[in-house]
Protein backbone atom coordinates (compact mmCIF):
# COMPACT_ATOMS: atom_id res chain seq x y z
CA UNK A 1 0.00 0.00 0.00
CA UNK A 2 1.25 3.43 -1.24
CA UNK A 3 1.82 6.03 1.82
CA UNK A 4 -0.21 8.99 1.45
CA UNK A 5 1.95 12.16 2.39
CA UNK A 6 -0.68 14.15 3.62
CA UNK A 7 1.83 16.95 4.52
CA UNK A 8 2.78 17.84 1.71
CA UNK A 9 -0.57 17.08 -0.54
CA UNK A 10 -2.00 19.90 1.68
CA UNK A 11 1.22 22.34 1.48
CA UNK A 12 0.32 21.32 -2.22
CA UNK A 13 -2.93 21.64 -2.89
CA UNK A 14 -4.53 22.75 0.01
CA UNK A 15 -4.19 26.59 -0.62
CA UNK A 16 -6.07 26.34 -4.05
CA UNK A 17 -8.53 23.49 -3.16
CA UNK A 18 -9.37 26.14 -0.57
CA UNK A 19 -9.67 28.67 -2.73
CA UNK A 20 -11.97 27.06 -5.02
CA UNK A 21 -13.97 24.58 -2.33
CA UNK A 22 -15.05 28.05 -1.10
CA UNK A 23 -16.69 28.84 -4.49
CA UNK A 24 -18.79 25.72 -4.30
CA UNK A 25 -20.71 24.13 -0.93
CA UNK A 26 -16.94 23.67 0.13
CA UNK A 27 -17.81 23.93 4.33
CA UNK A 28 -15.60 20.38 4.14
CA UNK A 29 -12.77 21.39 2.08
CA UNK A 30 -13.22 24.66 4.94
CA UNK A 31 -13.12 22.33 8.02
CA UNK A 32 -9.84 20.02 6.72
CA UNK A 33 -8.18 23.45 5.44
CA UNK A 34 -8.91 24.73 9.25
CA UNK A 35 -7.28 21.07 10.38
CA UNK A 36 -4.50 21.84 8.17
CA UNK A 37 -3.59 25.26 9.62
CA UNK A 38 -3.95 23.72 13.50
CA UNK A 39 -0.95 21.15 12.08
CA UNK A 40 0.92 23.81 10.86
CA UNK A 41 0.34 22.85 6.86
CA UNK A 42 -1.47 26.32 5.99
CA UNK A 43 -1.77 29.51 7.29
CA UNK A 44 -4.86 30.47 9.01
CA UNK A 45 -4.91 33.81 7.74
CA UNK A 46 -3.78 33.55 4.41
CA UNK A 47 -6.56 30.45 3.87
CA UNK A 48 -9.11 32.57 5.83
CA UNK A 49 -8.56 35.31 3.27
CA UNK A 50 -8.42 32.84 0.31
CA UNK A 51 -11.74 30.75 1.17
CA UNK A 52 -13.66 34.30 2.05
CA UNK A 53 -12.45 35.75 -1.26
CA UNK A 54 -13.65 32.71 -3.25
CA UNK A 55 -17.21 32.39 -1.44
CA UNK A 56 -17.24 36.19 -2.19
CA UNK A 57 -16.60 35.38 -5.59
CA UNK A 58 -18.70 32.43 -6.09
CA UNK A 59 -21.79 34.18 -4.57
CA UNK A 60 -21.28 36.97 -7.01
CA UNK A 61 -21.47 34.67 -9.60
CA UNK A 62 -24.56 33.47 -8.45
CA UNK A 63 -26.50 36.35 -7.92
CA UNK A 64 -25.14 37.30 -11.50
CA UNK A 65 -27.10 33.87 -12.81
CA UNK A 66 -29.66 35.40 -11.18
CA UNK A 67 -29.83 38.55 -12.21
CA UNK A 68 -29.12 37.56 -15.40
CA UNK A 69 -31.80 34.54 -15.98
CA UNK A 70 -33.95 35.28 -13.07
CA UNK A 71 -37.16 32.89 -13.26
CA UNK A 72 -35.90 30.69 -15.87
CA UNK A 73 -32.57 29.32 -13.79
CA UNK A 74 -35.10 28.52 -11.30
CA UNK A 75 -37.79 26.96 -13.43
CA UNK A 76 -35.32 24.87 -15.08
CA UNK A 77 -34.10 23.21 -12.19
CA UNK A 78 -37.31 22.56 -10.17
CA UNK A 79 -35.27 20.42 -7.49
CA UNK A 80 -34.47 23.44 -6.00
CA UNK A 81 -38.01 24.88 -5.01
CA UNK A 82 -37.82 23.91 -1.75
CA UNK A 83 -34.82 25.94 -1.41
CA UNK A 84 -36.15 29.05 -3.37
CA UNK A 85 -38.82 29.40 -1.23
CA UNK A 86 -36.77 29.48 1.76
CA UNK A 87 -34.67 32.23 0.22
CA UNK A 88 -37.76 33.68 -0.76
CA UNK A 89 -38.92 33.98 2.97
CA UNK A 90 -35.59 34.88 3.99
CA UNK A 91 -35.26 38.03 1.78
CA UNK A 92 -38.65 39.10 2.39
CA UNK A 93 -37.56 39.07 6.15
CA UNK A 94 -34.51 40.72 5.57
CA UNK A 95 -32.37 41.11 2.59
CA UNK A 96 -29.24 42.02 4.56
CA UNK A 97 -29.52 39.27 6.96
CA UNK A 98 -30.74 36.96 3.74
CA UNK A 99 -27.38 37.73 1.55
CA UNK A 100 -25.12 36.74 5.29
CA UNK A 101 -27.23 33.89 6.50
CA UNK A 102 -27.86 31.80 2.84
CA UNK A 103 -24.50 30.60 3.06
CA UNK A 104 -24.55 28.87 6.20
CA UNK A 105 -27.62 26.85 4.77
CA UNK A 106 -26.92 23.57 3.48
CA UNK A 107 -28.15 22.85 0.21
CA UNK A 108 -29.44 26.93 -0.20
CA UNK A 109 -25.11 27.70 -0.41
CA UNK A 110 -25.42 28.08 -3.73
CA UNK A 111 -28.75 28.15 -5.03
CA UNK A 112 -29.31 31.57 -2.51
CA UNK A 113 -27.76 34.30 -4.10
CA UNK A 114 -29.35 33.48 -7.72
CA UNK A 115 -32.56 33.69 -6.10
CA UNK A 116 -31.49 36.62 -4.39
CA UNK A 117 -30.36 37.64 -7.65
CA UNK A 118 -33.91 37.76 -8.49
CA UNK A 119 -35.15 40.34 -6.08
CA UNK A 120 -34.53 43.75 -6.25
CA UNK A 121 -31.34 44.33 -4.27
CA UNK A 122 -28.79 46.26 -5.74
CA UNK A 123 -25.35 45.05 -6.74
CA UNK A 124 -23.24 47.43 -4.29
CA UNK A 125 -25.74 46.34 -1.42
CA UNK A 126 -25.58 42.45 -2.41
CA UNK A 127 -21.67 43.02 -2.57
CA UNK A 128 -21.03 44.68 0.64
CA UNK A 129 -23.21 41.94 2.89
CA UNK A 130 -21.75 39.16 0.79
CA UNK A 131 -18.02 39.93 1.32
CA UNK A 132 -18.93 40.41 5.52
CA UNK A 133 -21.02 36.77 5.19
CA UNK A 134 -18.08 35.04 3.00
CA UNK A 135 -15.61 36.48 6.46
CA UNK A 136 -17.77 35.13 8.80
CA UNK A 137 -18.44 31.88 6.94
CA UNK A 138 -14.95 30.95 6.20
CA UNK A 139 -13.69 31.92 9.85
CA UNK A 140 -16.64 29.60 11.32
CA UNK A 141 -16.33 26.22 9.14
CA UNK A 142 -11.94 26.86 9.52
CA UNK A 143 -12.51 27.57 13.60
CA UNK A 144 -14.06 24.17 13.56
CA UNK A 145 -11.47 22.47 11.90
CA UNK A 146 -9.03 23.66 13.76
CA UNK A 147 -10.87 22.95 16.75
CA UNK A 148 -10.99 19.37 15.84
CA UNK A 149 -7.71 19.64 15.53
CA UNK A 150 -7.15 21.14 18.80
CA UNK A 151 -9.46 18.35 20.20
CA UNK A 152 -7.77 16.01 18.68
CA UNK A 153 -4.27 17.05 19.88
CA UNK A 154 -5.58 16.85 23.73
CA UNK A 155 -6.89 13.62 23.59
CA UNK A 156 -4.13 11.34 21.11
CA UNK A 157 -1.06 13.47 22.52
CA UNK A 158 1.33 14.27 19.21
CA UNK A 159 -0.89 13.79 15.98
CA UNK A 160 1.75 13.47 13.83
CA UNK A 161 1.57 9.49 13.78
CA UNK A 162 -2.36 9.64 13.46
CA UNK A 163 -2.71 12.31 10.73
CA UNK A 164 -3.47 10.76 7.60
CA UNK A 165 -6.31 9.12 9.60
CA UNK A 166 -7.38 11.90 11.81
CA UNK A 167 -8.12 13.57 8.10
CA UNK A 168 -9.64 10.90 6.27
CA UNK A 169 -11.69 10.48 9.49
CA UNK A 170 -12.77 14.06 9.24
CA UNK A 171 -13.72 13.68 5.58
CA UNK A 172 -15.59 10.29 6.59
CA UNK A 173 -17.88 12.06 9.00
CA UNK A 174 -18.54 15.15 6.63
CA UNK A 175 -18.97 13.03 4.10
CA UNK A 176 -21.82 10.72 5.96
CA UNK A 177 -23.61 13.38 7.34
CA UNK A 178 -24.27 15.45 3.95
CA UNK A 179 -25.41 11.87 2.70
CA UNK A 180 -28.07 11.74 5.73
CA UNK A 181 -28.94 15.83 5.33
CA UNK A 182 -29.43 14.95 2.23
CA UNK A 183 -31.52 11.71 2.89
CA UNK A 184 -33.57 13.62 5.52
CA UNK A 185 -34.14 16.27 2.59
CA UNK A 186 -35.57 14.31 0.21
CA UNK A 187 -37.74 12.41 2.37
CA UNK A 188 -39.82 15.76 3.50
Amino acid sequence: MTHLDVPLLVQTYGYPAAFVGSMLEGETVLVLAGLAAHRGHLSLPTVWLLAAVGGAMGDALYFALGRRYGEHLIARFPWFAPAVARVHRLIARGPVISVIAVRFLYGVRMAGPAVIGTSAMSWPHFLLWNAFGALLWSAAWLAIGYTIGEVAQRVLGNLAHVERELFLGVLAVAVIAAIVVRVRARTR
